[in-house]
């Protein structure tokens, strides 16, 4: 039996990745624009931090 890779769409992709992201206390997931991120206008909904990281598109083995 030969296993497939998954085939990735750049259209779920986009909805999985792209402006998502973490807090780095709680792990609470919000969509939000990468600028206004980086300059610190975005918080946290549930513990209202402004440490927040980007989604990891891989897992490590």
């Amino acid at each position: 039996m030969v296993i497939m890779p998954k085939q990735k769409f750049p259209e779920a992709e986009g909805r999985l990745f792209h402006r998502i992201f973490i807090c780095m206390k709680c792990g609470a997931r919000m969509r939000a624009d990468l600028v206004k991120v980086r300059d610190g206008k975005v918080k946290c909904r549930k513990c209202k931090r402004k440490q927040l990281r980007p989604i990891k598109k891989e897992h490590k083995i």
